[in-house]
């Protein structure tokens, strides 16, 4: 299938529509097949090698900036379809490990069951925990979605890479491409790296999941919705609060907007380049990522090389699909459901990797921040982690914000043999460790000219050392404050806040941005709901406070100095995703 794209602007969907092109030279391979094939599409054949990627057609021997332009305006016509060469290239198994990342959404800490008693859904992630490493004091690098899937590829936080808060359906920029991924450096190593699930960095030309910068593409291979799965209708909505409607079926005027829904343009399912499905049926989406998934490790697993498989769930994020419920009494609420849906599909992940590179693969389980309080029954749990003294003043203390709630996620790491099993770390982590982690455990040098937030923690996870952050940096994620500035200091069990404010909570009201100079600060040592505040006249505040704002100072001087990026937020309606644009919300039907 070659989904068509719109040329010029307006709303996708709206009947005046311009000139829109087919791609008629060639027609894509079926979705899921060929795996290790290469087939031709258009005029071009796309070989991933480490080692001598290229274009195999007539335009090679044309400037590089003309071919960059030519493959940024291929992309954006869907007419690439890049496959996986799971051929072996030299490397041999057992060299280098494989690497699995699953990154949770809006997931609290206190809803995996090994942390928090009362959580009685999550069997396969706990079951994980007794057989792996379980991180208590483990945070995202942002409290929103885009800011901490861009530090967990780059190891850096939105002040240098760029992304700061979250990209729009409209977004023409992305992840900016002078900054280097976790796959990219990979796949300079030998390493076959798919990506499954949410990307939300950017789907327009260049920043497309599969598509980033010559001589080294994006991910290999791609399979998911390029941004949150609420950035859409769908035919059979979900749960969501308040509800959304389903997609138009006619060719009538548009509905009226509602507030917080996406009611024009069908959620979009790619693979590779191609849109498959639009809209996606929520109901199916779990076991398809589950699907290609184990197709991936499987296929990597024969080739002879490492692999990399990053996965960016749908859950727990709204909308929550209407999978139908078992006759167990645990599945009494839409929530509790879809718990105990995606535990199946983590499960699921790690049996193949049991079953085919048990030995050899690292897994590594976290979130991309806490539950989205506005949501009400729909929102997780935040565990101990309640922020009390913002709740107190109005609104959330969860997710978009930098109280606890909105961070701190669960963690886990399963390697047989490498993790020792069923130990519960308290040493501080952050989703940033997980590029300079991944790289050292690979053998792989980070790359030169740029600072890092994140450390490597191999020590930790391979039981040598309990050394973690002395200082980590919480940037502001919108509920209060300019994104991306660093106004919240963690400071071994201390934290400092320099701004307060609280997001929507489920009753609808905000927490009131207020700066706080001197700084508030709570020992969560002492105070994990972070209730009271240290006593400003205090001794133990005033020796604390001259270390938090020399950490502040060195951070801020550091970043001042760096090489640092900035992401592009401009938004156009050409750049939404659109199969048929000839059909209400871009519909078209799904591939077999």
């Amino acid at each position: 299938m070659c989904c068509e794209r719109r040329q010029g602007g307006g709303r996708p969907g709206a009947r005046a529509l311009a000139h829109v092109d087919r791609c008629r030279a060639g027609s894509a391979p079926a979705p899921g097949s060929g795996w290790g094939s290469r087939k031709s599409v258009q005029t071009c054949q796309w070989w991933p090698n480490p080692t001598a990627d290229r274009w195999n057609c007539p335009l090679t021997t044309m400037g590089w900036l003309f071919l960059k332009v030519l493959l940024v305006g291929l992309s954006s016509l869907g007419c690439l379809y890049p496959l996986v060469d799971f051929g072996s290239h030299g490397e041999k198994g057992g060299q280098k490990p494989n690497f699995v990342i699953i990154l949770a959404d809006d997931m609290g800490w206190g809803d995996l069951g090994a942390n928090w008693a009362e959580t009685k859904d999550t069997a396969n992630l706990d079951k994980m925990a007794a057989e792996g490493m379980r991180f208590v004091d483990f945070h995202a690098a942002a409290s929103t979605c885009s800011p901490s899937r861009a530090s967990l590829l780059t190891g850096r936080l939105g002040l240098r890479n760029g992304v700061t808060h979250n990209f729009a359906v409209t977004s023409v920029g992305g992840l900016p491409l002078n900054e280097t991924t976790l796959a990219e450096v990979l796949q300079q190593a030998g390493y076959i790296t798919g990506m499954i699930g949410k990307w939300h960095l950017g789907h327009h030309g260049a920043h497309h999941p599969n598509f980033r910068v010559a001589p080294v593409p994006g991910f290999d291979y791609y399979f998911g919705i390029p941004y949150s799965h609420d950035m859409g209708c769908t035919d059979n909505p979900g749960y969501n609060h308040p509800p959304c409607p389903a997609c138009p079926q006619g060719t009538g005027p548009s509905r009226k907007p509602r507030r917080d829904c996406y009611t024009d343009v069908a959620l979009p399912l790619y693979e590779n380049l191609n849109i498959v499905e639009q809209p996606v049926n929520l109901s199916g989406l779990a076991q398809k990522y589950a699907e290609k998934a184990t197709q991936f490790i499987q296929h990597a697993s024969t080739s002879g090389r490492p692999f990399l498989l990053y996965m960016g769930l749908a859950h727990m994020h709204v909308p929550l699909s209407r999978t139908q419920w078992s006759a167990d009494p645990r599945d009494a609420t839409p929530y509790r459901a879809s718990l105990r849906e995606m535990d199946t599909l983590v499960g699921q992940i790690k049996d193949e990797v049991d079953r085919t590179a048990k030995e050899n693969t690292f897994l590594w389980f976290t979130g991309d921040n806490g539950p989205w309080a506005q949501k009400c029954e729909l929102a997780g749990s935040v565990g101990p982690f309640s922020g009390s003294w913002q709740t107190r003043q109005g609104g959330s203390s969860a997710k978009q914000t930098t109280w606890e709630g909105g961070h701190r996620v669960p963690a886990l790491a399963y390697w047989p043999g490498k993790v020792p099993g069923n130990v519960t770390s308290t040493t501080l982590l952050s989703v940033l460790d997980i590029f300079p982690t991944v790289l050292a455990l690979a053998g792989a040098a980070l790359p030169p000219g740029r600072s890092f937030d994140g450390l490597d923690a191999s020590a930790v996870l391979l039981g040598k050392s309990h050394t973690g952050h002395r200082v980590l940096f919480h940037p502001n994620s919108g509920a209060a404050g300019e994104y991306g500035a660093l106004q919240t200091v963690r400071l071994e069990h201390y934290k400092a806040f320099y701004i307060t404010g609280g997001a929507k909570a489920c009753d609808g009201s905000t927490g009131h941005e207020q700066l706080q100079d001197p700084p508030l600060i709570f020992s969560l040592e002492d105070d994990a709901a972070e209730a009271v505040p240290l006593d400003r006249g205090g001794a133990e505040y005033q020796q604390v406070l001259p270390r938090v704002r020399q950490a502040l100072a060195e951070v801020l001087r550091d970043v001042a100095g760096d090489r640092t990026s900035r992401a592009d937020y401009a938004q156009d309606p050409a750049a939404t995703p659109c199969c048929d644009p000839h059909r209400a919300a871009c519909r078209c039907p799904a591939s077999p």
